[in-house]
This record gives structure tokens, sequence and C-alpha cells, in this order.
């Protein structure tokens, strides 16, 4: 079982000063939910090396045992610290496709080239395809074989336009999850803010937040029989 997970590279949160970057949460949880069923897990990046973390997600009340795990693995920090270029990753090479979100995806995984070829690669294969919290706005121009938004009348979830508004950061995202997966056709769902929440459409799985990591990464080992 190889499972190939795409992190953002983008630090900056627009034009406020602010940090960001992956919401540790989202990528520890499914890593370890990974690796503990056995998986070979491939950490890439759209440039390569050390990713940005949100510094909002190491402060004490986001911490989780998969966090702290993911900080004392020696294997696990070495894979951060290394993660590989996109380019020359191929569908046919892994199982499943993994998105951690933050909010870093919203600037660069929503329009990364190599990153939605990637998508439309592993989708035109059939494999697992999912996302968690912003990881999807990854999903955001990728299409189908025909031409349609990958999404288009396919359930899926993601951060909320409520819960963006509770961070104070809807005036400040270069998208909106919500609005975009609704004007794709898609059927956007959402259970209670800051819940659990993951919604599985054939191949394709979302996740609504990072409560929701854990789950999306379990609808993506059942997937591949594990």
């Amino acid at each position: 079982m190889r499972i190939l997970m795409i992190v953002t590279s983008h630090d900056k949160m627009g034009d406020t000063g602010h940090k960001t970057g992956i919401w540790l949460e989202e990528l520890a949880a499914p890593y370890f939910r990974f690796r503990d069923a056995g998986a070979d897990i491939t950490l890439a990046s759209p440039k390569g090396g050390q990713p940005p973390l949100d510094p909002n997600s190491q402060v004490p009340d986001a911490l989780t045992e998969a966090t702290k795990r993911f900080e004392g693995d020696a294997d696990a920090q070495k894979a951060f610290a290394n993660t590989v270029k996109l380019d020359g990753l191929r569908a046919d090479d892994y199982d499943a496709l993994f998105y951690p979100g933050g909010h870093g995806p919203l600037w660069d995984l929503a329009i990364d080239a190599k990153s939605i070829a990637l998508i439309e690669a592993f989708v035109a294969q059939d494999k697992p395809v999912a996302a968690v919290c912003h990881g999807p706005a990854a999903f955001v121009n990728a299409k189908t074989k025909d031409g349609k938004a990958l999404v288009s009348g396919k359930k899926v979830t993601g951060f909320t336009n409520d819960e963006e508004k509770a961070v104070g950061l809807e005036k400040v995202v270069p998208l909106l999850i919500e609005d975009e997966f609704t004007k794709q056709g898609g059927l956007y769902e959402r259970g209670d803010m800051w819940a659990s929440h993951a919604v599985v459409d054939g191949k394709l799985v979302t996740g609504q937040n990072p409560a929701s990591s854990d789950a999306a990464a379990d609808a993506v080992v059942r997937l591949l029989g594990k």
C-alpha cells in the first residue's frame, strides 16, 4: 500500500503579515493512520524540502496525541524535512493520494498544474483521492476525463463558510471551498462546526475540518481494502 501525501509550500496568509502553512493535526493523524495500516508513505510538496507549518497548529490547544507522536518520531521528521518535489511523481507508482489542509493550499495547490495533473491521473486510474479541511482546495481546478469539474455531481465537504468566518479569514482567503464546490455542481455536505465529518463518494474522500482527519484517512484505508 503506497500513499502519496501532498502538502502546501505556501506560508503567507494573504497580505495580513501572518504565517500559514500546513495544519499539523491534518498531516500527523492521517500519516500515522496510514503508517499503522502498513502503508509506505511519500511526502511531497510543490517546492520540496521542509514545508511550512501553520504556527497556530502548534499551540497547546491544537496539539493531539498524533501531533505529539509526529513531532517525536524520527522517521516522520526526516520525511517532513525532505519532502520531494512534484516533478516526476506518477500516479502509477501509488495506490492513493491524500491532501492535508491548513490555509496554504488555498494559495498554491489550488492552482498548481503538477498537483492538478496528479489528481486527474489518480482519478483516471480509479484510485482513492482524498483531502481534509482546506486540502480540498487542491480539487477546485481538477477535471474528470470528460472535462467536467472533478466535484460535479459528487458528494463533498471541506472547511465551511461558517468555520472560515469563525476564524475571521473569510475576507482574506482567495477562495471559499464551500462556495467553489457549490458553484461547480458539487453536492456539498456539512456537519456541525468543528466536529468530525467525512464524506465518501466513490473513490473521492473529503473531510470538513481538523477533527475530520482520522475519519478521512480511515476511509482511504477502507477503500484500499486494508
